[in-house]
């Protein structure tokens, strides 16, 4: 085992989707954009991320459009920064415009329990506010 395995904090294995919301920054206002129950799993081998989640129900005669509102998917190599952010870089995602690009996570594991969030942005949905994702999951 690498020393990442060994950390006592390390965020190395399977991880099952609880929850993911939206955090608004100029309220206490959250949004669930996979709704109440998502499904998802994240998975975080000692070098490569892996993360999908769904909204629970999803109508199978959708477009495709509307499919891909109600997921998020990705995967790419990542590195530790400190003992509380993790750093991915997409080689491969739902949404092309992630290609490439450097999707940041700040995390905290307490027990079995990983919580990971995104540093706030801007988001087209809701035009002049900054948001955060926030995905709580459980080791599997």
């Amino acid at each position: 085992m690498t020393e990442l395995a060994h950390r006592s904090r390390s965020p190395v294995g399977t991880w099952k989707l609880l929850s993911f919301q939206y955090e608004f920054e100029d309220s206490d206002q959250r949004d669930e954009p996979l709704g109440p129950n998502p499904v998802g799993y994240l998975v975080l081998t000692e070098e490569r991320l892996i993360a999908l989640m769904t909204a629970r129900e999803r109508a199978m005669d959708a477009a495709a459009g509307e499919l891909l509102e109600g997921m998020i998917a990705y995967s790419g190599r990542y590195r530790l920064q400190g003992d509380d952010c993790f750093i991915t870089t997409v080689d491969s995602a739902w949404r092309p415009a992630w290609i490439g690009t450097e999707q940041v996570r700040l995390f905290k594991i307490e027990g079995d329990i990983l919580s990971a969030a995104s540093p706030l942005r801007e988001d087209p949905k809701y035009p002049g506010r900054r948001i955060r994702g926030v995905a709580i999951w459980r080791k599997d």
